[in-house]
């Protein structure tokens, strides 16, 4: 069932209706793209995310960099309203 897109990405109907994950866990391809966006270097990813390695890392980074649209569009359905975001987290986030 599960389609390999690269050698550590695959989409899976089954776990997030299909959405791109890294092979063997549950991670969304968005995950590792959000931290990375947020300026956490590669190499400091896999200790958010013990069960992966930096070549894991860097193929979800290639793939999103090969599949921007289609990871941005989940990073947006994705994207919790900042309304709906508790003032703490907002505070600590700088949001206000």
């Amino acid at each position: 069932m599960a389609a390999t897109v690269t050698r550590y990405v695959t989409r899976n109907p089954n776990i997030l209706s299909g959405e791109p994950i890294i092979a063997s866990t549950r991670i969304p391809v968005r995950a590792i793209v959000g931290l990375w966006r947020l300026g956490t270097p590669p190499e400091e990813i896999p200790t958010q995310y013990p069960q992966m390695t930096l070549a894991q890392v860097f193929d979800a980074l290639g793939f999103y960099l090969d599949n921007q649209d289609e990871v941005n569009g989940y990073i947006e359905r994705n994207h919790i309203p900042e309304q709906l975001v508790h003032p703490a987290v907002r505070q600590a986030l700088k949001m206000e």
